[in-house]
């Protein structure tokens, strides 16, 4: 067994490796991973008296044993894309396996002609490096997961970069399609969208495996700016399997009457931990952050978020809804944080948590931090389990006991579901829902 001087020595080489095969990108961008890299040696691993931590399992939070270094060749590229077409109409797609670029499909020539930039992070680098530069990374991680935040800068190589400029209204979404096929394989899915004065757009976000066993590590980011009166809507799907470690980090800030709404759906993971910070910077701006989960066996699903209350006149509603079944654990915790000049805040926070079984663990941590004296705020936290009532009236006509908590749980989860904009998009989140429930 490798002493930890080791193991830190082995991960250092690790990541000169990584910078080695960086020779051709710019030299800012190899000095901002050095630098994320060094601190991410001095920064402590989470503890179990840290608040951000709180309840959370922190034994399987460790990452030395994934490999880091390039990957294989994708042998089953073209089966990955095929399966990466989920909906009928898009404006642009990237596919990756394993942080490479396996399909692109570009935006027309006339949204680029508008001056819309849909782009891979490796072609950014060295064509958008200004853009790159103003944006990339420049929202600190402030919930807990600094040093998993810290180890996505000092290896990340791949993403996807949308920028959509003052006036432009984009009417299909783009999506970006991240799949983990090696074996104990490291990713680190970026997203960056940069949405100008009155500009609209929308982008989804999948996480997939193609295995249900191989063990994987996922940490990923996605910064969202909604400038002037600009209107994003976003969506992640996260299905990867059961024995992979994921973090996700997002933030997304709201301008002047801007909007922003996140609806996020996840099912995967064996450990899971999703970090959100909503930041209404602008008067009259409104953001949305819906979530659902689905944990089942020993799953954990972590979320720690934050609604950030800067100008006056501003609302935000959180709604995250959680379903479990046999041992599986979720965490919620947020927070509302209205500053003193944000008067007039408008702001929600609600967790509902569905138990389906006796061993199943939900925790909810509901807060506000208020600091104006006129404002509307509120936030909430129930768990319950499904009423016999519900389940008698189904099983008396003739529906299993299993299929009638499957239609009940639809029905928990279709407050947010029906906030899914593309028809498509909302059939398939069904469908792994659906799919979720009968694995046994």
């Amino acid at each position: 067994m490798k002493t930890e001087s080791q193991s830190v020595t082995a991960f250092k080489e690790t990541f000169n490796h990584h910078i080695e095969d960086l020779d051709t990108t710019p030299g800012w961008w190899r000095s901002m991973k050095r630098e994320a890299f060094d601190r991410f040696l001095t920064t402590p691993m989470p503890k179990r008296k840290d608040e951000s931590w709180r309840f959370a399992s922190l034994s399987n939070l460790s990452f030395a044993e994934f490999a880091y270094g390039k990957p294989p060749s994708i042998t089953n590229a073209q089966e990955l894309v095929e399966k990466s077409r989920i909906l009928e109409h898009q404006s642009g797609s990237f596919t990756f396996a394993d942080n490479q670029t396996i399909d692109a499909e570009k935006a027309s020539f006339e949204l680029q002609k508008k001056g819309v930039i849909w782009t891979s992070l490796r072609e950014a680098i060295s064509r958008n490096g200004e853009l790159l530069k103003d944006y990339f990374m420049k929202q600190e991680a402030n919930l807990g997961s600094e040093k998993f935040s810290l180890l996505h800068t000092s290896f990340v190589e791949n993403g996807a970069l949308l920028y959509i400029p003052k006036g432009v209204e984009v009417e299909y979404p783009f999506v970006s399609y991240n799949w983990i096929t090696g074996q104990n394989a490291a990713v680190f899915p970026h997203t960056l969208v940069i949405a100008e004065e009155f500009a609209k757009v929308s982008l989804v976000e999948a996480h997939f495996s193609t295995t249900e066993d191989v063990g994987a590590l996922s940490c990923g980011v996605t910064h969202l700016f909604a400038g002037v009166g600009a209107k994003i809507d976003y969506t992640l799907l996260q299905n990867y399997n059961e024995e992979t470690l994921g973090f996700q980090i997002n933030s997304n800030i709201a301008g002047k009457d801007a909007t922003v709404k996140t609806v996020s759906v996840n099912v995967g993971c064996r450990n899971y931990r999703s970090e959100t910070h909503g930041q209404i910077k602008g008067a009259g701006a409104h953001v949305e952050m819906l979530s659902l989960a689905v944990a089942d066996k020993d799953q954990e699903i972590d979320q720690r978020t934050l609604q950030t209350h800067s100008a006056p006149h501003a609302t935000s509603d959180l709604l995250f809804k959680n379903a479990l079944k046999d041992n599986a654990k979720t965490i919620f915790s947020g927070l509302i944080k209205v500053d003193d000049g944000a008067q007039q805040t408008d702001a929600y926070q609600t967790n509902r948590n569905l138990l389906l079984s006796k061993t199943a663990e939900a925790n909810s941590l509901p807060g506000l931090e208020i600091e104006a004296n006129d404002v509307k705020c509120s936030h909430g936290a129930t768990t319950s389990q499904i009423e016999e009532e519900e389940i008698f009236y189904m099983l008396a006509r003739g529906i299993p006991k299993e299929k009638a908590q499957e239609l009940v749980v639809y029905g928990f989860f279709e407050e947010i579901l029906e906030r899914i904009e593309d028809e498509k998009l909302k059939e398939f989140a069904r469908s792994v829902i659906q799919t979720k429930f009968s694995s046994k």
